[in-house]
This record gives structure tokens, C-alpha cells and sequence, in this order.
């Protein structure tokens, strides 16, 4: 790809201009952004309250300068406290995330602000405004800002507790990298280009750590069952024990403002503005999926176990120290498919283009390369976003772990985008090693990149409100989950999926590999049940131990017996940003299986179809309920049939 000038393909001059990042002092530059932003925006409300505009629109325009204000400083503190290799940095952004927190908890119990919205008149409104005004008034009656004077200052002490609980959280997770120490003959049945890259010490031994790109290849293909337990155990007891005390306490915190708020509880609570409704649905939906895929979750243990018995007679049970291992196992000599084999068609960088070809065919839009924009490390690569030659937002795709950096996968904002104000930006954060990637690291990928898809597409209205990935959060994960099924399209593949000779992925390697992954779908729907079921219930059912309550959920939801010795909860980070409601990736997929089925399975890229869900779906953001923008784009109710064909199948 040719690097070009971004300026010279601007149709427009007056375009919004991508936010300019620092070549050296980070530290100086977010304490500026943030403190800016604040400023900024308490100086707007002041004016506002002070001398409220006579129309409705205009107070609105002034509410979101205010919130336009918050969100870029809060969204650079929010992705810089996570990803940038200074540690003063990290520190810094994090105090800019409480600040701004802290700011939307003070607005939000203002009786004098809400004063001002609720003598608005929604009289002429456009649909948008409305929602807009509607959205705000239901935000400060959820903050409790029409509670007693006490009341308002108990809820302020515990939102900026639950903000600095959050972080702790967190910040152990990022921090607490483990590893453990093994024999060069340990590492038989690895690729041998991951052997090269963990050289043997001086000691003799190899050092294998926690992070993902350690982590999932060992636990996938490493014969030596002890060491594979050994280094399971570890992952699964990340941030133990510190953030069993720090979930404690944000659990309580979540339980009193639910209460001081009126709620049952958290959950029901934070599932009041999803589309699920309730709380107790969200234990309805749990058991409908656990009925669902129990036939198949057990039929699929079945031949796990079997094949565990090969190795092990006297083995009763499998569980997750070893169920990864096997169902490679079974499927390479089962369901003739080599994960060995297939990783050889997945260069990084070969799939990192892949995927801006396929998503730039798909949705119509093109992506440029910038080579000479300033960033906070040399991972990270810069494009411009282009649609039918006009520039529409810059991506940054930050793909590989770093000492300090976030440890899983998400898609992070840097500027919400907004028509003729300022353009989408967006930041995906990846932890892939840099040579040959799994095919499952390639879905994930697919994934992620839905999301940030999604933010620039969705960052062309006029409110920030809605900008970007700003629809009901049990819905976000649906469009990423769809995007997943071009990961598994043969002749997708075919377009970028090939190995050192240049050999392309053979279509029956692919179709084979579908078919693989047919198998232990049951049993992983149980997993997430039992993820979700851990979510919901330690928001409704305090527990003085949580790793107790964790085994008895684990013993009714998850086919796979709880690994000995392990904290599971202390690294589950969804509990902190999806708190009671993981659920949400299971009810996405359902829906996101229904969206695919409007799709032609011998065309993914028919243009009618892919424009009509870019269009009704991707590019209106907030703007409608999520469950009018599918119907919108299916012309019916979404409904659970096609999840469950999946899954029967």
C-alpha cells in the first residue's frame, strides 16, 4: 500500500482534520486534552444554567458541546491509561478518566441542570433532537438526581469509588503477567517458529508466560499435560488475590446505588436501558441457551473425554487444564483438520491487509495508510478512512503485547466522530505475535475491527450522543459476531489465507475447517452461560466467597469441572465493563445469526445487501433502538431461529 499525503485526498478543505498526536511529551499532551475537555465543558454548563438558550434546540446544541467536550477527554484518558508504555502516562490518563467520571456524576445529580431540560418543550422536534431530549432526561433520573440532598451526596461518594474500584480492577489485571518455567522437551508439539521464539535461559529452562500469545498456542498444543496445567492454573489465577477484595468492594458499591436508586438490584439496574428489559430475563435467557445446547454440549465432552481416556484410562472428567488440547486432537485426527497446518496460511501481516481488503470491498470503503502520523508507539499502524473519496475517519490498529499494555482484544475511541466538527478515530488493541496467527486469532481480529468499523461508520451525525458505537449494549457485539462469518468464507479466505511458498488455502481445508468448528460449539454456548450466569448472579446474590459461588455456577451452567486452585473472577474484566450483563455476547450472536442469514452464503459481498445493512444497521449508530434498526435491515423481527439451526447442526 503507497503511503500518500491525507491532506491531498480531501475533497473538502474545510473537512474536519484528524486529532493531531504528539511526537514527544505524552505526559504534557493528555493532561492538556483532558484538563481542556473539562474546562471546556464546565464552562459551557455554567452558561447554560446560568442563561439557558430560549429554544429547545439550542439548549440541546449547548448540552452536546458539553458532552462532545467530556467524551474527548474522557476517551483519551480512557484508551491511554491502557495501552501507552509509559507508566506516568498510564497514571496520568487514569486520573483524567476520574475527572471526567467524576464530572458526569456531579452534572447528572445537579437539580438546577435538570431544571433546565425538564422545562424544555419537545414541541417541533426532529426525531433525532427528541431522542436526544428523551435520552437526557432518563440519564438524570437514573443518576438520582430528583433524590433528597443526602441521598444525591452518598450516590456522588459511590460513583467516584466505583471509578477508582474500576481502575484497581483493572490495572491488576494489566499488570499481573505470570509465567512458568519449563524444559526444552516441555515444548514438544509446538510450532516450531513459536519454539524459536522462546529461547532456551541460561538455566536451561524456557520461560512461557501468561499472555496471549504464549498462552493459547501452549494450551492448544503442548503434549506435556503438566506443564499445561501448570501454566492454566497460572492464567486462570491472574490478579489473585488482590482483585477479589477489589471486586468485593465494587460489587457493594454497585448493590447500594441500585438500592439508594430504587432497583432490585444492580442488574436490574443496568438492564433497565438494554434491550433484555429486565434482570430476571437475563436468568431467562441463561437457561433458554443452557437448554438449547445441553444435547450437544454433552455429545461433544463425550468424544473429548474418550480421547482423554486414550491417553489417561483412569481419567473420570476433562476440564479446562486439558479441553483445549484434545479438541485440537479431535479434530485433527477426527475431523482431518491440522491447526498446525492451517496457522501456515495466516502471516500476520499478510491477514492484517486481508482484512482491510475484505471490510473495504464489503462496505465500500477504502483504507490509505499513513506512515508519517505521530502515535504512542512504533506497533502502531495509522490509516485513513475513505468513502467515495472523501476521508471519514483514522483508524489505529495497535496488534501486539507490550509490557504495561492491555491484555486482551477491544476497540477503544480517540475522538468520536461528528458531521463537519471532528472525524471519527478509533484504536484497535490486539495482542497477536508478529509471525504466523491462529485461525482463531483471525476471527478475533475480524471481530474487533467490527467495532471499529462500526464507530467510523456511525460518526457522521449531528449528536454526539449517538456517534459511533452507541446502540443498547447487549446489541454492540452483534455486528462484530456477524463480521466473523467472512473469517470462515473460503473464497474470502482464498483472497489472503496463504504460506511461504505462496500456496493458497485449499477450499476443502476450509470446509473442513467449518466443519470442525461445528464441533464443542454446545459445550462453549455452556461456557458462556456459565460466564454470564457468574456475571448476573454476583450482582443479585452477594456472596461472602466468590470463588465458591464461581464453582457452584460452574458446576450447573459449564460442562467442564472447575480447575483446583484457580480465581477465574479475579481476570474476568467483564465484570467491571460489562458488570452484570455478559450475557450481551450470546444475545448478540443470536441476533447476529438471524442479520447473516439475509446474507447470500455463495456472495458475501452481493452489494444490495451489504450497502442496505451498512446503511440501516452500521451507519445510524444511537440514532434509533436497536431492535428497529434490525428490523429495519431484515424487515421482520430478528427472532432465535437461525441461532438455533446453528446449533442444532
Amino acid at each position: 500500500m503507497t503511503a500518500i499525503d491525507p491532506a491531498a485526498l480531501s475533497a473538502d478543505p474545510t473537512a474536519p482534520a484528524p486529532l493531531a498526536l504528539p511526537e514527544q511529551g505524552w505526559l504534557e499532551w493528555v493532561s492538556a486534552r483532558g484538563d481542556g475537555g473539562l474546562d471546556r465543558a464546565r464552562a459551557l454548563v455554567d452558561e447554560l444554567r446560568a442563561h439557558p438558550p430560549a429554544a429547545t434546540l439550542d439548549v440541546l446544541a449547548r448540552w452536546d458541546a458539553v458532552q462532545t467536550a467530556m467524551a474527548d477527554a474522557g476517551s483519551v484518558g480512557s484508551l491511554f491509561s491502557e495501552v501507552h508504555p509509559d507508566a506516568a502516562v498510564r497514571e496520568r490518563a487514569e486520573t483524567v478518566v476520574q475527572r471526567v467520571q467524576r464530572l458526569e456524576t456531579d452534572l447528572g445529580l445537579d437539580p438546577d441542570l435538570f431544571a433546565v431540560f425538564a422545562a424544555l418543550d419537545p414541541e417541533g422536534l426532529d426525531d433525532d433532537a427528541s431522542r436526544l431530549l428523551e435520552r437526557t432526561l432518563r440519564d438524570f433520573r437514573r443518576s438520582g438526581v430528583d433524590r433528597d440532598e443526602s441521598t444525591r451526596d452518598r450516590l456522588r461518594e459511590l460513583n467516584e469509588r466505583a471509578i477508582v474500584l474500576s481502575q484497581e480492577f483493572s490495572k491488576n489485571m494489566r499488570e499481573d503477567v505470570r509465567s512458568i518455567r519449563v524444559r526444552p522437551e516441555q515444548l514438544a508439539g509446538m510450532p516450531q517458529d513459536w519454539v524459536d521464539a522462546h529461547p532456551v535461559g541460561d538455566d536451561g529452562l524456557v520461560t512461557v508466560t501468561t499472555d496471549y500469545p504464549d498462552v493459547v498456542p501452549f494450551r492448544t498444543f503442548a503434549h506435556d499435560a503438566e506443564a499445561r496445567r501448570e501454566l492454566v492454573t497460572q492464567f486462570l489465577t491472574i490478579a489473585w488475590p488482590a482483585n477479589d477484595t477489589v471486586l468485593q468492594q465494587l460489587l457493594a458499591v454497585r448493590r447500594e446505588i441500585a438500592t439508594l436508586l430504587g432497583y432490585a438490584s444492580w442488574a436490574d439496574y443496568d438492564a433497565e436501558v438494554k434491550m433484555i428489559g429486565t434482570g430476571e430475563a437475563i436468568g431467562d435467557f441463561v437457561d433458554r441457551i443452557t437448554d438449547l445446547s445441553t444435547d450437544s454440549a454433552q455429545r461433544d465432552k463425550q468424544v473429548l473425554l474418550d480421547r482423554l481416556r486414550r491417553d489417561r484410562p483412569e481419567a473420570t472428567d476433562i476440564d479446562g487444564a486439558d479441553a483445549t488440547y484434545y479438541a485440537e486432537l479431535v479434530r485433527k485426527e477426527q475431523l482431518a483438520v491440522d491447526a498446525q497446518r492451517v496457522r501456515t496460511y495466516f502471516d500476520f501481516e499478510r491477514v492484517r491487509q486481508g482484512l482491510l481488503d475484505v471490510t473495504g470491498r464489503l462496505f465500500g470503503l477504502e483504507w490509505h495508510r499513513v506512515t508519517d502520523a505521530p502515535s504512542w508507539h512504533p506497533d502502531v499502524a495509522t490509516y485513513d478512512v475513505h468513502a467515495d473519496g472523501e476521508r471519514i475517519g483514522r483508524i489505529h490498529l495497535d496488534l501486539h503485547p507490550r509490557d504495561g499494555k492491555y491484555k486482551h482484544a477491544a476497540q477503544f475511541d480517540l475522538v468520536p466522530g461528528l458531521a463537519g466538527r471532528q472525524l471519527a478515530e478509533g484504536v484497535l488493541v490486539c495482542n497477536f505475535n508478529r509471525g504466523l496467527l491462529e485461525h482463531d486469532e483471525v476471527v478475533t481480529l475480524f471481530h474487533e475491527f467490527g467495532h471499529l468499523v462500526h464507530h467510523v461508520l456511525a460518526g457522521r451525525g449531528r449528536w454526539v450522543r449517538f456517534s459511533g458505537v452507541a446502540t443498547e449494549w447487549d446489541f454492540v457485539e452483534a455486528p462484530s459476531q456477524m463480521l466473523e462469518e467472512w473469517a470462515w468464507d473460503e473464497a474470502v479466505l482464498a483472497t489472503f489465507a496463504r504460506n511461504a511458498d505462496g500456496e493458497t488455502i485449499p477450499p476443502e481445508l476450509v470446509r473442513a475447517m467449518r466443519a470442525a468448528d461445528d464441533f464443542g460449539k454446545g459445550y462453549d454456548a455452556r461456557t458462556q452461560m456459565f460466564y454470564a450466569a457468574l456475571s448476573y448472579d454476583l450482582h443479585v446474590n452477594p456472596t461472602d466467597d466468590v470463588t465458591a459461588r464461581l464453582r457452584q455456577l460452574m458446576a450447573r451452567y459449564s460442562v467442564f469441572p472447575y480447575v483446583e486452585g484457580t480465581h477465574m473472577h479475579c481476570h474476568f474484566g467483564h465484570l467491571d465493563g460489562y458488570s452484570s450483563a455478559y450475557y450481551t455476547y450470546m444475545w448478540s450472536l443470536v441476533i447476529a445469526k438471524d442479520m447473516f442469514s439475509a446474507f447470500d452464503a455463495d456472495d458475501l459481498f452481493a452489494p444490495e445487501v451489504a450497502a442496505r445493512y451498512r446503511d440501516r444497521v452500521l451507519a445510524p449508530g444511537g440514532r434509533r433502538d436497536a431492535a428497529d434498526l434490525v428490523h429495519d435491515f431484515l424487515g421482520r423481527d430478528y427472532t432465535f431461529d437461525a441461532y438455533a439451526a446453528w446449533l442444532a447442526r
